[in-house]
């Protein structure tokens, strides 16, 4: 059984918005120096967003890749096997 397309779509919406997260902390830093006026220091003086964007959609798409490969291998499968539902 094969996934359609709007489910693959979907869920490597799903793993990209996730992997985004786990991406976006990365080479960040902080501002040397706190604003005067709030004392905060939280803005990255270089985010880098299309840096960011282009890691996490490798990133996602290796995560997606083996995702869709382990549920079309059948390797863990909820039809057959020790975690099949039993019939009644």
């Amino acid at each position: 059984m094969s996934m359609g397309w709007p489910t693959l779509i979907a869920g490597y919406f799903v793993v990209w918005w996730l992997m985004l997260f786990a991406v976006l902390p990365f080479g960040t830093r902080p501002a040397p120096q706190p604003d005067a006026l709030t004392g905060w220091r939280g803005t990255p003086v270089a985010p880098r967003f299309w840096r960011t964007v282009l890691a996490t959609t490798i990133v996602a798409a290796v995560v997606w890749g083996g995702t869709v490969a382990l549920i079309e291998s059948n390797w863990i499968s909820f039809r057959s096997g020790p975690w099949a539902m039993q019939e009644k």
